[in-house]
């Protein structure tokens, strides 16, 4: 299992890489919208749908971001008020879901789940194409407090893991290991922005652009974000628990489905967006 899950990242590396320092966004938009395809697949396939309808709705999901490109053009910076409000609708669902857990979800109405499934992988591309229109360190620096946030909170909770986060919806979660992916966040986020302080990079990262609004600010935003990182992790558990399955599929081999690897950055690029862009 191992040697397929380091197969497939290399794979994935090399097709990813080169769209991800490109100097135009474009590339990038066009490889990812193979992934939202696939994620709102995915999502058709947990919500119970056949397998026509399933590839509708990535068929849906693709036209929405199209469509979006096109008429809006996608300028660099969207207005802070629409990422607000996506920011907003975000922790509002993820309290809810927090508090409702499978129980509750089962009780939405299956046109709903589906709507907002589409809207939340819609949302995520625009972060993602927005975010490398500012630069490439500043996307890439988001992705990467996704990443560190979750190797920091696997190893956090392997070795002091005691009080289980949510067990109904995640067992092997548990609030050392959350702590742990914050402070994991906090370091990597400091280094970060010594070497922004060196001028290596084509643009700031997301850490120095909160920094620069003071120490509080930083500090609660980082912690926000890594936060709201479990949050889209915990929503992606509760509906593979309705649906009674492991993995959203087995698109990646070794890895699960795209929705396995993409559930994290699902709050988390919009919501560095609108932190972000209060500032930029």
């Amino acid at each position: 299992m191992l040697k397929l899950r380091i197969i497939t990242a290399l794979i994935l590396l090399a097709v990813f890489l080169p769209a991800f320092f490109a100097d135009s966004p474009e590339p990038l938009a066009w490889l990812t919208l193979v992934l939202i395809a696939a994620g709102a697949w995915e999502w058709g396939r947990l919500m119970g749908l056949a397998m026509a309808k399933s590839l509708a709705m990535g068929f849906t999901c693709v036209l929405f971001c199209l469509v979006s490109w096109k008429l809006f053009q996608l300028p660099q910076n969207m207005t802070p008020n629409w990422w607000a409000v996506v920011g907003a609708v975000w922790v509002l669902f993820g309290a809810w879901v927090l508090r409702a857990g499978v129980g509750g979800w089962d009780a939405v109405p299956v046109a709903w789940k589906l709507l907002g499934g589409t809207l939340a992988l819609w949302l995520c591309w625009l972060a993602i194409f927005q975010s490398k229109r500012v630069g490439i360190n500043f996307m890439l620096s988001i992705f990467v407090l996704v990443w560190i946030a979750d190797i920091a909170a696997y190893f956090a909770g392997k070795a002091f893991g005691r009080r289980k986060l949510a067990p109904s919806l995640s067992p092997s979660k548990s609030w050392e290991g959350v702590w742990g992916g914050i402070m994991g966040v906090w370091l990597m986020a400091l280094l970060w922005i010594v070497a922004d302080q060196q001028a290596l990079f084509d643009s700031p990262s997301i850490f120095s652009l909160l920094m620069a609004q003071g120490w509080l600010y930083f500090f609660v935003s980082i912690t926000f974000l890594t936060a709201m990182s479990v949050v889209g992790d915990l929503v992606e558990s509760m509906v593979k628990r309705h649906a009674g399955v492991k993995d959203s599929s087995q698109l990646l081999p070794g890895h699960g489905g795209v929705l396995d690897r993409v559930d994290a950055l699902l709050p988390t690029l919009p919501l560095a967006m609108m932190l972000s862009q209060f500032v930029l």
